[in-house]
């Protein structure tokens, strides 16, 4: 199955999901309820067997093709992660204080989202010009 679209195309791996305790949801978060599942996703690369492992949980009956389509967010996170450091400096801090690190990242991402809706907006085509007519209303006789 693939996990999305890279810069090379589709991202295909073998994947196989293992269950291994159903538990009730709300025992660990008050904000969710019924069964959920505690599980390992295990990817394996087909060119050379590399294993990957991703500890999941789910609500019960969750498929696979779910679980490897939300694995395959983590590229895209871990992407502008490594942007937000090379072009806003996300990790060129030297605070001594949890308060200073929050605010140094804070800023970084308020700038990174900031770019990012430039970038967006930048690169939508813009709309065709429409000729305007105009009327000679100079002078009325």
């Amino acid at each position: 199955m693939s996990a999305g679209d890279g810069t090379k195309g589709a991202r295909l791996h073998d994947w196989v999901y293992c269950e291994l305790a159903d538990l009730d949801a709300a025992e660990y978060d008050d904000a969710r309820i019924g069964l959920w599942t505690r599980g390992l996703l295990i990817r394996r690369n087909i060119s050379d067997g590399d294993l990957a492992f991703f500890s999941t949980w789910c609500p019960t009956g969750t498929g696979i093709e779910m679980l490897v389509k939300i694995e395959g967010h983590r590229w895209a996170i871990e992407d502008s992660f490594e942007t937000a450091k090379n072009e806003l400096g996300l990790d060129h801090n030297e605070t001594r204080s949890w308060h200073g690190w929050h605010r140094h990242v804070s800023l970084v991402m308020l700038a990174f989202a900031m770019m990012a809706a430039i970038r967006r907006r930048a690169n939508t085509a813009t709309p065709p010009k429409r000729m305007r007519r105009t009327t000679n209303t100079s002078r009325r006789r």
